[in-house]
């Protein structure tokens, strides 16, 4: 394999999963991006994957090009040097779409909890079979003998068009990315035409009235807590220890399953990957024994403690997931206080959901607000600030600054929930070095 994949912008979640997989296969891999640090480029540096600077000069004739779908002619060097030249590259699902027909392919699509769920049938995949996956918390593992693949369908801007998997799991259906889609009708035609191009099975949750309305050329299962599912979840304990729960399809009791997480949205969860791997033929004891171990994926209910403090850091950016996410932290923290930091994602999104927004916050005990994270892909930022969301929150609501992070303190007995999916990470570094200096100082 001499071929060499040159990724532009390999820092982004899916192209550096990509890379990694790629890699791990056999194949040579390099890229190019920003110099400013991601988080995920700790995996590619850490597989002696380069990581260049943006130059026309990284184009060299050996090079299969992959690019990243924030990049474009007039805001890279390196797209309008191929463009100029000639020079073939394929968007990120372009290629993958190409990739996966030599697998077995299972893919996660959904409004929200795709990249838990990607995570939870990866983990499990793989431990009962060569199983190269993708994640898209930048996480990837390739295998050269792989017969199947786990993917993470994304449905912004309809990139999961090129993708024709055996079986997809859809976790939802929600209006959300304002900037591109026009309504909740033009969501659902999107995921409606994506569950057509699956072959031989479609795992939906049953309790989603829109996913009700999705028709398929391949079976449906629905999968929820509720009679008239065909995989149901029953007989639920929540713990701060975790969840169990038992399965039955069409009424036949597939046992009891135990995953070491919380929320009723991870139920759910586990319950469509038991669905599937059960319809696709695998041992169910084997399942029952890997779900136990999935320690959980990348800023999705990630905890760390600080000097004493619980931490939550959570990629939460839509009300639903907010709910989901406080769900979970109340459920393994029922005598704590639940404060969310909260930063709103895109002026679009912000503008479209205010209220529900607003809504999903309450469920905290307090919540602070950060600044707007305004995308580079939005033109218009409308007329909205923090501020409009702080006044329609119940709850006692106030707006920080990364510089000052000082009013956290005035908790005790607290778990602090940061959620975003921009720098809000920013914020919960300025409160780790606050709580820091504090127990220094005392000492």
């Amino acid at each position: 394999m001499t071929k060499t994949y040159h990724f532009i912008g390999i820092k982004g979640s899916g192209m550096s999963a990509l890379a990694l997989m790629l890699h791990q296969m056999g194949h040579h891999v390099q890229g190019s991006d920003v110099e400013k640090y991601y988080f995920t480029q700790r995996g590619l540096e850490q597989a002696g994957i380069k990581i260049l600077p943006f130059d026309e000069k990284n184009l060299q004739a050996d090079v299969e090009v992959i690019a990243g779908n924030a990049f474009r002619p007039d805001n890279n060097i390196e797209i309008a040097y191929a463009d100029a030249n000639g020079i073939a590259y394929k968007r990120y699902h372009e290629f993958l779409g190409t990739f996966m027909r030599d697998f077995v392919s299972m893919g996660v699509a959904g409004a929200h909890g795709k990249t838990s769920t990607t995570g939870m049938l990866a983990h499990v995949l793989s431990n009962i079979t060569d199983t190269s996956y993708l994640i898209g918390d930048g996480t990837g593992r390739g295998s050269a003998n792989a017969k199947y693949f786990a993917f993470e369908a994304d449905e912004y801007e309809r990139h999961f068009m090129p993708y024709h998997p055996e079986y997809s799991i859809i976790t939802n259906i929600d209006f959300d990315h304002p900037d591109y889609f026009t309504s909740l009708e033009d969501v659902f035609n999107a995921f409606n035409d994506y569950a057509k191009q699956v072959s031989k099975g479609v795992f939906v949750y049953g309790e989603d009235k829109e996913l009700r309305r999705v028709t398929a050329n391949a079976p449906i299962y629905y999968y929820g807590f509720k009679e008239g599912n065909d995989f149901i979840a029953h007989d639920l304990l929540r713990s701060t220890t975790g969840s169990s729960f038992k399965v039955s399809f069409r009424g036949q009791e597939l046992g009891e399953f135990k995953i070491p997480s919380f929320g009723r949205h991870n139920i759910m969860n586990a319950t469509a990957v038991i669905g599937l791997l059960y319809t696709a033929g695998f041992d169910l004891n084997l399942v029952r024994e890997h779900l136990v171990t999935f320690g959980g994926v990348k800023r999705r209910f990630t905890e760390k403690m600080v000097n004493g403090t619980t931490i939550i850091d959570d990629f939460a950016h839509h009300p639903t997931e907010i709910i989901a996410t406080l769900d979970a932290a109340r459920q393994k923290y029922p005598s704590k206080e639940i404060v969310a930091i909260f930063q709103p994602h895109t002026f679009t999104r912000t503008i479209a959901l205010l209220d529900e927004f607003a809504e999903a916050l309450n469920q905290a005990d307090a919540v602070y607000l950060a600044q707007i994270y305004g995308s580079a892909r939005e033109v218009d930022h409308g007329d909205v600030k923090v501020e409009d969301l702080a006044a329609k929150i119940v709850k006692k609501a106030e707006v920080i600054t990364v510089d000052n992070v000082s009013p956290l303190l005035e908790h005790s007995n607290a778990v602090y929930v940061f959620m975003g999916a921009g720098d809000i990470q920013t914020y919960e570094y300025s409160f780790e070095r606050l709580l820091s200096n504090l127990t220094s100082n005392v000492q």
